[in-house]
C-alpha cells in the first residue's frame, strides 16, 4: 500500500460521521446523558423555563476550556438570576468532569458525551481516538482520558426547544460575551 494511501486511511478512521449541522429555527435534538455525578440529564425536561445554553468543549481540565467555564462559572456566582441555564458538554467520562467541576468549584452541570453522538446530532465536528492528560489536582496526580474530542461550538436553545443562537467559531474567551450580548444583558 503506497504511503499516502495508508496515511489518509489513519486520517478517516479518526473522524465520526457528522450529520447535517444544525442552524437557528431548527428543532433541538432531543438528547439524554450522563452527568458529572453519574445522573440522566435529558434535554426534554429543562424545557419550558429560561433559554438553554449548550456548550461543546474539547476537553476538561485543558486551558481554553477551563477558562470558558470559569467564566460561565463567575457569572452564575455574581448574578442574582441568570437569565438562562448553562450545560457543558465534551466527550470526557463521568468522572474527569466530575473532577473538573470539583478542580474549578463549577456550578452547572457538565454532560459526558464519550462516543460523540450528542455532537454529531447538533452538527458539531468530532475527532475520535484515545487521548489522556495528566493533571495534579488537590495535590494528586489524575490521568483524564477521553475517546472522543469534540469541537468548541455554542447553542442557545429557547424554552420550546428551538434552536435561537448557534457559533461554530467560538473563542472560549469570547464566549459568555457573546451569549450575553445575544440575549440583551
Amino acid at each position: 500500500m503506497k504511503k499516502r494511501s495508508w496515511f489518509l486511511i489513519v486520517a478517516l478512521i479518526g473522524l465520526t460521521a457528522v450529520a447535517a449541522e444544525l442552524t437557528v429555527g431548527d428543532a433541538a435534538p432531543a438528547f439524554s446523558a450522563v452527568d458529572q455525578d453519574g445522573n440522566i440529564w435529558a434535554l426534554e425536561e429543562h424545557l419550558g423555563g429560561e433559554h438553554l445554553v449548550v456548550y461543546f468543549y474539547p476537553a476538561a481540565m485543558t486551558g481554553g476550556c477551563t477558562k470558558q467555564a470559569c467564566s460561565y462559572r463567575d457569572y452564575i456566582e455574581r448574578s442574582d438570576e441568570p437569565d438562562f441555564t448553562v450545560v457543558g458538554i465534551s466527550g470526557d467520562s463521568p468522572e474527569n468532569l466530575r473532577v473538573f467541576k470539583q478542580a474549578e468549584t463549577l456550578n452547572f452541570t457538565l454532560l459526558s458525551d464519550a462516543d460523540g453522538a450528542i455532537a454529531n446530532a447538533f452538527g458539531v465536528p468530532v475527532s475520535t481516538g484515545e487521548r489522556s492528560i495528566t493533571r495534579t489536582v488537590d495535590g494528586k496526580e489524575v490521568e483524564l482520558k477521553r475517546e472522543a474530542t469534540i469541537k468548541r461550538w455554542t447553542f442557545v436553545i429557547d424554552p420550546q426547544g428551538k434552536i435561537v443562537y448557534r457559533d461554530s467559531q467560538v473563542k472560549a474567551t469570547e464566549d459568555l460575551a457573546n451569549i450575553l450580548k445575544f440575549l440583551g444583558q
